[in-house]
């Protein structure tokens, strides 16, 4: 179909807004209704008459002049609101908001449509902006501690007949009180406890060293609110805990023999393990340093641009975190409705919770966004099917080749890839190597003062 002679008129509103107004001559309106009225004629069914042969004026009055404008509103709307988009170069990311000025026969139609845009995002220039790079020294006492951990892994467990100390596993019985009455839920028999921080709750963990064997022990403890029993939820409970067994750890020399159990035969000696664990460490920590340098810079570039976020783009991001959870839920077996009942929120509960780092997101992939139009950032196609490729290995519900062939698919992939190679030039570009400490002074020697005549006396 040609394109319509319009005559169109646009304005920019705040939040992210365009106001098109737009005029279409009779003519098209008169076309319009004729259409309807054709459509609405071969699918009347009025008695007397075969179908699609009754008079439309008498189509037109069993209908009535108001739905036939409200066909030929719907017919025609959207065709020119697209048209007038695209003769203007307006990229609207929400779908057009119309209101109708005048819309009548044999008249030209008025109406005005408001459309989100994309919203300028203003960058601060780049070279401005220096961020330390963060980078973490692995030294030998973290070597040591990992080390000290691999041994505790292959650790024994020796009964010994003394007190209780930190560090030891014993066996216990537990019994819990609320207003002195026993739960007997929550009694335990022959349990096995590790007496170690971090492991036991800390107010059994400062009564339990010192008891021997049979001796009992009593906390009050604050229940958490989310506790599985009611009984005990947000409670105050009184914890009792006997002591019918205490044992050692016993921890292997680390020699040669262990060193190759540990690494499971990687490495032969100690020398070797011990170095591939410094390697490992610095390995893991350079990983962690990129990731925090990677938030220190995204964080100073977004603080220091200016991008309104219009309510379109957040209501889409909560939309699509919502499917994604829906999607996580349905992997488990579990259907959002009982989540939700077991949360104990609303559907539009959970997403107002959802909106304050929906709203961030967003901020960042728009600055992100124009990061990549300013470093002139782009992917090859070949990195995206590589992109596909990996994804799929990893998700076994994935199709590699439904994927590639899907538009929507490799929007996605590229558009992920695209931010992601501009973070990484953000690094290399914003990112620079902390200074050096200064080098403390060595204390100079004293001065000596020379000798002079009646320094002896």
């Amino acid at each position: 179909m040609s394109p319509l002679e319009l005559q169109i008129q646009t304005e920019n509103l705040p939040g992210s807004l365009v106001g098109v107004s737009i005029e279409v001559p009779s003519p098209e309106v008169d076309r319009a209704y004729e259409r309807v009225l054709s459509r609405l004629q071969q699918r009347a069914r009025i008695e007397g008459f075969r179908p699609g042969k009754a008079p439309r004026e008498m189509v037109l009055a069993r209908l009535g002049e108001a739905a036939v404008r409200e066909e030929a509103i719907d017919l025609l709307i959207p065709e020119v609101v697209g048209q007038a988009l695209r003769e203007k170069s307006i990229s609207a990311i929400d779908t057009p908001r119309v209101d109708i000025a005048e819309f009548e026969r044999g008249r030209p139609a008025r109406f005005t449509a408001r459309v989100t845009v994309l919203p300028e995002v203003k960058l601060p220039d780049l070279d401005s902006i220096r961020v330390p790079r963060i980078e973490t020294e692995v030294g030998e006492g973290e070597v040591e501690r990992r080390l000290s951990e691999l041994q505790s892994r292959l650790a024994e467990l020796h009964v010994v007949e003394r007190e209780v100390r930190l560090g030891d596993v014993l066996v216990v019985d537990l019994d819990a009180e609320v207003d002195g009455q026993e739960l007997e839920a929550e009694r335990r028999r022959a349990m096995e406890v590790e007496v170690q921080e971090g492991v036991l709750i800390p107010e059994l963990l400062a009564v339990l060293p010192g008891l021997t064997l049979g001796e009992s022990a009593r906390a009050e403890v604050q229940m958490p609110d989310d506790h599985s029993n009611p009984d005990l939820a947000g409670r105050l409970a009184v914890l009792v805990m006997t002591v019918r067994g205490v044992k050692e750890r016993h921890i292997p020399e680390l020699t040669d023999e262990l060193a190759a159990q540990i690494s499971g035969g990687e490495q032969s000696s100690v020398d070797a393990l011990r170095q591939a664990v410094a390697d490992d460490l610095r390995q893991q920590a350079a990983r962690s340093d990129l990731l925090a340098t990677e938030r220190e810079v995204l964080k100073a570039l977004v603080e220091a641009s200016e991008v309104e976020v219009p309510e379109a783009l957040v209501e889409r991001e909560v939309e699509g975190r919502m499917h994604e959870l829906e999607h996580q839920l349905a992997q488990q077996g579990l259907k959002l409705e009982r989540y939700l009942e077991y949360a104990g929120k609303t559907a539009t509960e959970l997403a107002a919770e959802m909106r304050p780092e929906s709203l961030e997101r967003v901020r960042v992939d728009l600055v992100l966004g124009a990061a990549s139009d300013a470093l002139q950032v782009s992917v090859e196609e070949g990195e995206v099917d590589q992109q596909i490729e990996a994804e799929a290995a990893g998700d076994p519900t994935a199709n590699a080749a439904e994927l590639r062939a899907n538009p929507i698919a490799r929007d996605h992939f590229r558009h992920r890839l695209t931010r992601l190679r501009t973070l990484e030039e953000l690094v290399q570009r914003l990112a620079v190597a902390a200074p050096e400490p200064p080098a403390k002074k060595a204390p100079s020697a004293p001065r000596r003062r020379k000798a002079k005549a009646g320094d002896a006396e």
